[in-house]
């Protein structure tokens, strides 16, 4: 049985096609020694380490991001990274070098063509490749939806399993940058949460952004990785220089507290460490729960919390209404409604276009998520 593309799938594939064509100088294959580093564990092991002789370097997201690519390059000969302007280093410099060392076969150019890239990682992940897409920034992610809503997202399932795309990994910087503005700054996630077939993925430190990101690639489904762009160069750790992944699927608990449960996600989980400061100085003990993986995401995790603290609070950059904030809500209301000592509550951007004079009010700080503390808390 051959399964026939749809003429959506077959115009990105061909686009992708005549790419690939322009490149034909192979690739070197650079062996990379795998370590392990906390809960991370191994992709691949040419030479074990163990965490306290693991080499570590000082990186910011963006660090971080280069650090995964490169090490999943090494990893897997069938790996290319490509996107707009991703050969010369991208906007935000998370690909520079990669084309030298890897090859023009392995790291190019596309044209600006959201839906063309994505058709082309389709067709690529279909015939067994890592193919790492780079769409820009997440506001442009939008002409590709129906690749990856109808196309990416259905591909097993449409074929009885088949066939996949699961080597797809779709990389977008999202969210609020100091001065983006309305073009610049959107955070799209709850669209794609929406998808079956679709995993969505989203780090919150230079450490997450490498361990989740390896992850991403070498998972069996087709994800979209999410990078909060503000973090880029604001977040720096050290960071494994090997190659290690955390778990997809497994939210992070930062700290724990008994009178309030904080979620959220990327960069907003920043601000909820520093709205929970601010409410233990009146007495407020709060624990804070980075969901990294929003689809699936770690719903165990988060319902054992609410159950110990009897509140939630859920905060994210994107709007409120139909927010993803609102199926944590709805799920939590349900499996711990008798543990509630108080409504679950929703501190989000608001129900308008990402504004640019007005970034600081549109966005949800640390001091809109302390009132909303407060005022679950003396419900």
């Amino acid at each position: 049985m051959i399964l026939q593309p749809s003429s959506r799938l077959s115009i990105g594939f061909g686009i992708g096609l005549a790419l690939r064509r322009q490149h034909s100088r192979p690739a070197e294959h650079v062996a990379l020694q795998a370590s392990r580093h906390d809960e991370a564990t191994n992709i691949s092991a040419p030479a074990k380490h163990s965490p306290q002789n693991s080499r570590v370097a000082h990186m910011n997201m963006a660090n971080a991001v280069h650090s995964a690519l490169e090490a999943a390059m090494e990893l897997e000969p069938k790996s290319c990274v490509f996107g707009e302007d991703v050969a010369f280093g991208g906007v935000f410099r998370c690909t520079v070098g990669l084309q030298s060392r890897f090859g023009k076969n392995r790291c190019f150019n596309t044209p600006l063509s959201e839906q063309g890239i994505v058709g082309f990682g389709i067709g690529l992940a279909a015939m067994g490749w890592k193919a790492i897409c780079e769409i820009q920034f997440a506001d442009y992610i939008y002409p590709a939806f129906d690749q990856m809503v109808n196309e990416a997202a259905k591909y097993r399932y449409r074929s009885g399993g088949m066939y996949n795309v699961g080597g797809l990994t779709l990389r977008a910087p999202y969210g609020a940058v100091g001065h983006g503005g309305a073009y610049h700054s959107q955070s799209p996630e709850s669209f794609f949460c929406h998808v079956p077939g679709l995993k969505v993925v989203i780090p919150s430190s230079p450490m997450e952004a490498k361990g989740l990101l390896l992850a991403s690639i070498f998972e069996p489904d087709p994800v979209v990785f999410f990078e909060p762009k503000m973090m880029y160069r604001t977040s720096a750790e050290d960071v494994p220089t090997g190659s290690f992944t955390i778990p997809l699927g497994k939210a992070r608990v930062i700290s724990t507290g008994q009178d309030i449960t904080l979620v959220g996600w990327g960069q907003q989980v920043v601000v909820l460490m520093e709205a929970a400061k601010l409410a233990k100085q009146e007495g407020v003990s709060c624990e804070i729960i980075d969901l990294r993986t929003l689809q699936p995401w770690d719903r165990e995790t988060v319902i054992a919390s609410v159950e110990k603290t009897g509140r939630l609070l859920v905060s994210h950059e994107a709007p409120l209404t139909g927010g993803f904030g609102a199926e944590l809500v709805a799920e939590v209301t349900k499996k711990a409604f008798t543990s509630l000592l108080s409504p679950p509550v929703r501190v989000c951007g608001m129900d308008t276009p990402f504004p640019l004079v007005l970034e600081s009010i549109y966005l949800p700080s640390a001091l809109r998520v302390l009132e909303a503390i407060k005022s679950s808390v003396l419900y």
